[in-house]
């Protein structure tokens, strides 16, 4: 595992990545993420309020976490593929003085992480909120994400040594 310390907004969060092939109870899962590759090259795709992101994004009613995140990686990035659970990220507002009952996220939240392997690019069509997508080299990373950390590296790290 690997614990990192992040500023979201005004508020220090503590995040640990889980790998683990079992969600956490869907009622305390806030988002979903995906690392989608092609021919050992990662999607990005360019997200209109906060710049290069991989896919993804909360869970609509009825969904399932892993059919949020193919829904999430087509909107944003216009492809379909296979993906497989990586894992997830604890979210731990326990040392955020700005945390509150009344927030809308729990005070122990996660955010799943799915593995895709693209098999289907659709003709990007910029409908929702990304303007683009491209695919990099994982080595470039920290050249397009302004806020990687050590969290989300131990997440690519372990979604490459992954053979499917």
């Amino acid at each position: 595992m690997e614990t990192t310390y992040v500023n979201w907004g005004e508020a220090k969060i503590k995040l640990t990545w889980k790998q683990d092939n079992q969600l956490p109870p869907q009622y305390l899962i806030t988002s979903v993420h995906g690392l989608c590759f092609y021919n050992k090259k990662l999607l990005l795709v360019d997200l209109n309020h906060r710049g290069w992101d991989f896919p993804g994004g909360h869970i609509e009613l009825n969904e399932t976490p892993e059919e949020c995140f193919k829904r999430e990686a087509m909107e944003e990035g216009y492809i379909e593929g296979e993906c497989d659970l990586l894992g997830y990220i604890i979210v731990d507002h326990n040392d955020n003085p700005k945390w509150s009952e009344k927030s809308k996220y729990p005070k122990v939240g996660y955010q799943v992480f799915y593995r895709m392997v693209i098999r289907q690019f659709h003709t990007f069509e910029g409908m929702h909120e990304s303007v683009q997508r491209i695919l990099i080299n994982p080595n470039e990373i920290k050249v397009y994400y302004h806020e990687w950390h050590s969290v989300y590296q131990s997440i690519l790290e372990y979604a490459l040594d992954i053979d499917l």
